[in-house]
């Protein structure tokens, strides 16, 4: 038995996120359809973490187990001539038995994308949060910086999906930086909780319209209530970069 890590991409748009549903569209569905039709035999394919419906990936990674002796160039032929052209996989290599993508990974990088101009082009609107309104950048960027360091992140994930356990998270870098029209935000961070980066850069937009300052992010961070930070913005913008081993 050989247990495979695949690192993949794929546009979230018209999927409802990586997690089978029934009669739903799905990448992990996707996935798993592919892989049984190259392997012969069903296959579960577990992510590295679960992104919503309508989030993309540049380089989410994913692992399953299988009797399947094809080498891993193949394996990445086979798969990618099943999936649709929205899910393509990049790699694949042998790894460890017990490997898990989930809980192996030591790290995750996020981007989020707000398109700042009067008119997004049509091939950008899927992908990107437009937001053509004022916003002050300076003070976004310095209420970015303030999430770094080990936090308990409750105020910014969603009261149904609370985990059981801690929620606290280290945030190793969080960044606001202008780019081609954008601003973008990135984040690096050891773990992150459902709709996390979402709720902070909602926050954070709420700092840019003047609503809130840099300064109350502490606040908000130690007042563990989701009420204090700002809304939940839309999945399209959200991209996953980069899983850390």
């Amino acid at each position: 038995m050989r247990t495979i890590k695949l690192t993949l991409g794929y546009y979230g748009t018209g999927f409802r996120g990586w997690q089978v549903q029934p009669g739903l569209p799905s990448i992990q569905a996707e996935m798993m359809r592919a892989l049984e039709q190259v392997t012969g035999e069903p296959v579960t394919i577990e992510p590295s973490g679960r992104t919503d419906a309508g989030v993309h990936a540049l380089a989410q990674t994913a692992s399953f187990t299988t009797n399947s002796a094809i080498p891993c160039e193949n394996l990445v032929k086979a798969i990618n001539r099943w999936l649709p052209h929205s899910i393509r996989v990049y790699s694949a290599e042998d790894r460890e038995p017990g490997f898990h993508a989930r809980f192996n990974a030591a790290g995750k990088i996020y981007r989020y994308r707000i398109f700042r101009q009067p008119v997004c082009p049509p091939e950008r609107w899927r992908y990107v949060h437009h937001f053509p309104y004022p916003l002050d950048a300076a003070e976004m960027r310095a209420a970015a910086a303030a999430f770094e360091g080990t936090h308990d992140f409750t105020s910014f994930t969603s009261p149904e999906e609370l985990p059981s356990g801690p929620r606290d998270r280290l945030i190793h870098s969080s960044r606001l930086t202008e780019d081609d029209g954008e601003l973008v935000y990135q984040v690096h961070g050891s773990g992150f909780l459902h709709h996390m980066v979402r709720n902070v850069v909602g926050t954070l937009m709420e700092v840019g319209k003047g609503n809130l300052r840099a300064s109350d992010i502490a606040g908000i961070i130690a007042a563990r209530d989701r009420m204090r930070a700002g809304p939940t913005v839309p999945a399209k913008g959200l991209w996953l970069v980069e899983v850390l081993y």
